[in-house]
């Protein structure tokens, strides 16, 4: 079986337990299938890359598995014309999608590495509604703000308040919170008003939110 072939049955099999899972946004399936998900994982893990497990990445960091990735974009319900801030860039896979269905993405990542190759990535693939920054976003981008949808790759040891007020009135967040030497509950955060809604989703095992950027990478 050659590396397309193989690609293919991956990707069928991944829409299979989306299917089972009651997941059947089309728009974001359809992104998710539009952004060639092997560009953005080194060639050792190719075969791997439409599995439910995590993969290595540059700085020491890994791409989250493609089912969670999906249930979380699923839950956040992105549309046309929505402005997105994701902390946490990483490969930039999962900015790659949302610019194809939000209006704006700004997403950051404390390493510069990633944030340069990520950039590299969207500008390849004629992204041109997404932007990556290397930096400190511990405490959100409130000055970009404020957001339709935010997306954290990191675990808040409580509920993150500062971010939840960064959200536009019916805005989103998605977020684990929760002791980060542990699991924590996948959480959705809907404001209504001066108040919020929580619906925890699944739980996540996500390394608490890191504060700075790296010296180094």
């Amino acid at each position: 079986m050659n590396g397309a072939q193989a690609g293919k049955e991956g990707f069928v099999a991944f829409l299979m337990r989306m299917r089972a899972l009651g997941l059947d946004n089309k728009k974001l399936l359809g992104a998710i299938e539009a952004t060639p998900r092997a560009d953005f994982v080194s060639g050792p893990w190719h075969d791997a890359i439409w599995q439910d497990r995590v993969l290595p990445i540059a700085c020491g960091e890994v791409i989250e598995g493609i089912d969670l990735q999906a249930q979380v974009l699923a839950a956040l319900d992105i549309d046309d014309g929505h402005r997105v801030l994701e902390i946490g860039t990483g490969s930039g896979f999962t900015a790659a999608v949302m610019s194809r269905i939000a209006g704006r993405v700004l997403t950051y990542d404390r390493f510069k590495r990633l944030r340069d190759e990520a950039q590299q990535r969207f500008q390849a693939l004629g992204l041109n509604n997404v932007i990556a920054r290397q930096g400190d976003a511990s405490n959100g981008a409130a000055s970009e703000g404020p957001f339709d949808r935010i997306v954290v790759w990191a675990a808040f040891e409580s509920l993150p308040r500062g971010f939840v007020d960064q959200l536009a009135t019916g805005g989103v967040m998605v977020a684990a919170i929760g002791d980060g030497e542990g699991e924590q509950p996948l959480t959705k955060l809907t404001k209504l008003g001066s108040r919020f809604e929580r619906q925890d989703l699944r739980m996540v095992r996500f390394q608490p939110l890191g504060e700075g950027v790296a010296a180094v990478l």
